[in-house]
């Protein structure tokens, strides 16, 4: 299988990116399920419930409903609510009319019993009936029938006052509950619409391979991933990308290991937090039951999923308000299962030690600036193209430098590396290593001369003309070489001596590799190298927007992660990320503060963000950038006023006396004012001091323009 969504990542470099080595025979493999450092094992079952039959637990997560809903609501075993609250009365003011409706019935009949109304509402029954069964000699014939009426009479009085007391919604709310029996388990869903038995393969003759798959379901040997990989395949299939013979043949072969991950991993060593694979769902955390929030989503699971992080995410909070543990590790974790099951493909970038999940997650580890590291990072981001490669690097070195208005741009630094690259890479057939650019950068006359003989012995008139063109710059007012030499320097350090290399003696990783689901993690060299790590940020992320733009297969969704996206906020950057969606890929960045932005950048990076959170503890400045973008709505303001009664008799005036005696208070009364007024729907106050800790405020768009306003999250929940 070549095209089935699980696509090697190796071979996306003219060096291979080599795999990490197997374990040793007898060594025991890492088990699924196994818990986080910190956190007790989940329970394989409720306490007290019999053991599940082998595949019972696959079987009941892979027939769970997962109904439509809007976006960001956690699909799984979702029940619907209603879009509007609907009107609860409240239980002293529902009893209390309860039983006061249940007294007036009684009275009602106890007057009509006793004859203190009359005999009227006796006069249907003579008027209908013949006199010869009211008045029959027979007592058992004549008591039946007007006992009979008596509780025709008292079952009409008791479905008015009933009526009146709401006494059906007291049997809901307070009879019911403890009447309920325990409910019982779903029935099975017929054969053709059963997911286990794989309907869509039988409907296109690959009977056998629906066998194979449904016996290894109920067996217990398949897992969520292995579901999701192998309906990834047969959409590849569907699409025509990949025969169905071969497909057919390897799932008769493999089973549930059929189509695998080039890793040979079938799941993670252990999961953090609650994902569905069957809507590539992950669940961060439980919208709260707060009034400013839509009913539709109060009391709901809260998930992430690629159709939202396909219109990218900005997280802001302070450092320990769990922007990484909470947000950005789930959705590493998520996206990584997703690359497991051939359909993502997953860049995490962020400091040593940050908590990104375990090196086991991941293909590639780079560890930029440690002597151990088996990977090492392509500065030029794989490309042959010297004014792609120049593109690149100047938005790495310089692009934080640029005027950080929208319209700014890094041209001439662009065009200042450009004639620099090209007469390089053709006389070396690759490009300068660091050392060598610094070199070229400064201007000295030795490496200058020595690239112009080269050039003038090949031939190379163009390039020639490219380098006398930077070598009149050298010196000028304005000319960006200099700044270049000074950021490029910052990568020429002894701790980078073995990094970067562009003579083919290493294994760099390109982000080229995003055709393939590969898991790729990070580490910036943040201690004693802050300016470095923003630049190699820079650096990821502007590889990232060019590869994702200029991918052949845009059905594996591609997403970068960036732990802490400060200096990172460029205006190329901006412009890049608007045109992600379109690509089928995302960028999930978070901030401690939107003063890491420049101020005239803030405005268009939460324009070009389709979901924004707000975490606890943020600042009231920061809120009120939120606040303008979140915008206004109409609600209804009640306003009430006491206005004092004044008496006018003599009698008016004693009782309002003594009722100010009682109560200490003067008459009252009271006016209610409904109006509709248009409010702020999160005000900067509110973001700085009203969210708790550990909960956050987001809003969601997906890829398909549907819209989430902002809703308040427990993120621990």
């Amino acid at each position: 299988m070549d095209s089935d969504g699980t696509h090697d990542a190796r071979g996306t470099h003219a060096t291979p990116v080599p795999r990490p080595a197997a374990p040793p025979p007898g060594a025991v493999a890492p088990q699924s399920g196994v818990p986080a450092p910190g956190l007790p094992p989940r329970p394989a079952r409720a306490p007290g419930a019999p053991p599940l039959p082998e595949g019972a637990a696959f079987l009941a997560w892979l027939r769970a409903p997962r109904p439509a809903a809007a976006p960001g609501i956690w699909r799984f075993a979702h029940q619907p609510r209603p879009a509007q609250e609907p009107e609860v009365v409240p239980t002293r003011q529902l009893l209390s009319g309860a039983l006061i409706s249940f007294l007036v019935g009684w009275l009602i009949w106890s007057l009509l019993w006793n004859g203190y109304l009359g005999g009227w509402w006796v006069l249907p029954l003579e008027l209908f009936l013949p006199d010869a069964w009211i008045y029959a000699h027979n007592k058992v014939g004549n008591a039946f029938v007007w006992y009979s009426y008596y509780t025709l009479i008292a079952f009409v009085i008791m479905i008015g006052v009933g009526k009146i007391g709401r006494w059906g919604e007291v049997w809901r709310r307070f009879v019911a509950p403890h009447l309920r029996r325990r409910e019982a388990p779903a029935p099975l869903p017929a054969p053709e619409e059963d997911p286990a038995r794989w309907p869509q393969l039988r409907a296109a003759g690959a009977e056998a391979a629906a066998d194979r798959l449904a016996a290894d379901a109920g067996a217990g040997l398949m897992r969520d991933v292995d579901h999701a990989r192998i309906a990834r395949a047969w959409r590849s299939v569907r699409a025509g990308r990949s025969p169905l013979t071969a497909f057919t043949d390897a799932v008769v072969r493999d089973g549930a290991r059929a189509c695998p991950h080039p890793s040979g991993d079938r799941d993670l060593p252990a999961r953090a937090a609650r994902h569905d694979l069957a809507t590539a769902q992950v669940r961060i955390g439980t919208t709260a039951d707060d009034a400013r929030n839509p009913y539709a989503y109060r009391g709901t699971g809260l998930a992430l999923g690629p159709d939202l992080l396909g219109t990218s995410l900005l997280a802001v909070g302070p450092g320990g308000s769990g922007k990484t543990a909470r947000v950005v590790w789930p959705l590493a974790e998520s996206l990584c299962l997703g690359a497991l099951a051939g359909r993502a493909a997953v860049v995490v970038v962020g400091a040593a030690g940050a908590g990104l999940g375990p090196t086991e997650d991941y293909d590639v580890v780079v560890r930029v600036g440690h002597p151990d590291s088996a990977y090492d990072l392509d500065l030029y981001g794989g490309t042959s193209d010297p004014d792609e490669a120049a593109a690149v690097l100047a938005e790495a070195l310089v692009g934080d430098l640029v005027d950080p208005h929208p319209s700014g741009d890094s041209r001439r630094s662009t065009t200042c590396l450009a004639q620099l690259l090209g007469p390089y890479a053709a006389v070396h057939r690759r490009f300068p290593s660091v050392p060598e650019l610094r070199a070229l950068l400064d201007g000295s006359p030795g490496p200058l001369g020595a690239l112009r003989k080269a050039l003038q012995e090949v031939g190379q008139d163009a390039m020639i003309r490219e380098l006398d063109a930077r070598e009149r710059q050298l010196g000028h007012p304005g000319d960006p070489g200099a700044v270049l030499a000074d950021r490029i320097a910052l990568l020429d350090r002894p701790a980078f001596a073995a990094f970067f290399d562009t003579t083919g003696q290493s294994s760099p990783f390109s982000l080229r590799a995003l055709d393939h689901p590969v898991r790729v993690r990070i580490d910036l060299p943040e201690r004693g190298h802050a300016d470095a790590s923003r630049i190699l940020a820079r650096l990821v992320l502007a590889q990232f927007t060019a590869s994702a733009a200029v991918r052949e297969d845009r059905s594996l969704f591609a997403c970068l992660v960036l732990d802490d996206a400060s200096g990172t906020v460029t205006p190329e950057s901006v412009r890049r990320i608007q045109r992600l969606r379109s690509a089928n890929a995302g960028v999930v960045m978070t901030l401690r503060t939107l003063d890491d932005v420049p101020r005239p950048l803030r405005t268009p990076l939460l324009g070009a963000i389709g979901c924004r959170m707000a975490l606890a503890g943020l600042t009231p400045w920061d809120g009120q950038d939120f606040a303008e973008v979140w915008g206004k709505e109409w609600t209804e303001a009640r306003d009430v006023t006491d206005r004092q009664i004044i008496a006018e008799t003599p009698l008016g005036k004693t009782v309002h006396m003594l009722r100010r005696v009682i109560t200490g208070n003067a008459p009252t009364a009271r006016a209610v004012t409904v109006r509709q007024v248009e409010r702020e729907r999160w005000s900067a106050s509110e973001l700085a001091h009203g969210v708790p800790p550990g909960h956050a405020v987001l809003s969601l768009t997906d890829v398909r323009g549907e819209y989430a306003p902002p809703l308040l999250v427990d993120l621990r929940a």
